[in-house]
């Protein structure tokens, strides 16, 4: 059928909003979760398809299943712990477009025929996995939707370094679609997913909790990311963080006039960037960006955004304390990622945001008190300023 699957290949990252009434490591998120509201209001905000948790333990059944899908048009994931055909059957009749099926629980026998009964009968499947065991079993199945879960589900520990690391193996190895499940509280934490290579994020128990489901999903998934860069100190790293920013920027280029001596410790709500001229180095920065080197001035003009060495976007800047007026034309012709720099500020980015249309934005030097010191106000002004 493909309904399912082609929705999480859409162009940049896509959401697999989740509706449960409990979780058995957190308990009662939202015992009167109504899906017949909830899951239209997900379809607003943008979500390319919506789980349904129809299993006892997580407060669900398949009446739940059968609201959403008589209220909402998108595809829906019947999420459960599914091992028959006859499970598969029921998935199908009450409306789902794709099925879970665990690899912890299942034969690799046994996921193969129901991998191959859901093709029959027009389901698409979610074949999860936990470790690099089960996603490499995943993978030998060729399952064309792969779920990572940062949760393991004996102990309900989450470990995010350990899910991007395998999100990042499948994605070199594969051309399945990517799903990120579980841990995602953050539009940081979903970029991070991204960046590894997820195709989406399914996002349950943050919007669970959230006074607003599917407020908390638009913002998740929302585009620009805010970038404050030339960050020195603790403290406007944290007014940063208060703003809303996703992204902290640390120069450590010792002739910038606003370079810092390291990366500083950033919340999980934020990705730190470490930010290079002509190589990176080694520091605990979730990202690099690197510039040229250019006689006569500090930097380069353009940079690589790099993962763990593996370029991910292309940050644009004006010349180092030059101008260019078509600055923002040509940065609307460039394909993939654009992190947009250059003078930004509250009075101009969102007319940026508008002609440029980036995955992210970028500022500092109009953001400072004084080189290398921020102003809040300003920060918190431009930080309003640049998100949805």
């Amino acid at each position: 059928m493909g309904r399912f699957r082609d929705a999480l290949a859409r162009d940049g990252l896509q959401a697999i909003a989740e509706i449960k009434r409990r979780s058995p490591s957190a308990g009662d998120l939202r015992p009167d979760a109504d899906p017949a509201a909830i899951a239209p209001a997900y379809e607003r905000a943008g979500a390319a398809a919506v789980s349904v948790l129809v299993d006892e333990r997580f407060g669900g059944t398949w009446d739940d299943l059968r609201a959403a899908r008589a209220t909402a048009t998108l595809p829906l994931l019947a999420k459960g712990f599914f091992s028959t055909e006859e499970h598969l059957r029921t998935a199908r009749e009450a409306g789902a477009e794709a099925a879970l099926l665990l690899l912890r629980d299942l034969d690799d026998r046994t996921c193969a025929s129901l991998m191959h009964t859901a093709d029959g009968l027009g389901l698409d499947t979610l074949v999860e996995a936990h470790d690099a065991d089960e996603l490499d079993r995943a993978l030998a199945l060729g399952a064309p939707v792969i779920g990572v879960n940062a949760r393991d589900l004996s102990t309900f520990a989450i470990d995010r370094d350990v899910q991007l690391r395998l999100v990042a193996r499948a994605r070199a190895a594969a051309r399945s679609v990517l799903v990120a499940e579980s841990g995602i509280h953050s539009r940081a934490q979903g970029a991070a997913a991204e960046l590894a290579g997820a195709d989406a994020i399914l996002v349950g128990s943050a919007l669970m909790r959230a006074a607003e489901p599917a407020a908390k999903l638009a913002e998740l998934i929302s585009r620009p990311l805010v970038k404050v860069c030339g960050l020195t100190r603790e403290e406007d790293v944290a007014v940063a963080a208060e703003a809303g920013a996703d992204l902290a920027g640390f120069v450590l280029v010792a002739e910038s006039p606003r370079a810092a001596t390291e990366v500083l410790p950033v919340p999980d709500t934020m990705l730190s960037v470490a930010v290079w001229v002509g190589e990176a180095g080694e520091t605990p920065s979730d990202l690099d960006q690197v510039h040229p080197h250019e006689p006569g001035k500090v930097r380069g003009r353009d940079a690589a955004v790099l993962r763990e060495g593996e370029r991910v976007a292309t940050h644009l800047d004006l010349p180092w304390e030059e101008d260019d007026p078509a600055h923002w034309e040509r940065a609307a012709t460039i394909e993939g990622r654009v992190l947009l720099a250059g003078r930004l500020a509250a009075d101009n980015v969102g007319e940026a945001i508008a002609r440029v249309r980036p995955w992210a934005v970028d500022a500092s030097s109009r953001l400072e008190a004084a080189p290398g010191i921020k102003d809040p106000e300003k920060v918190r002004a431009y930080v309003r300023a640049a998100r949805p």
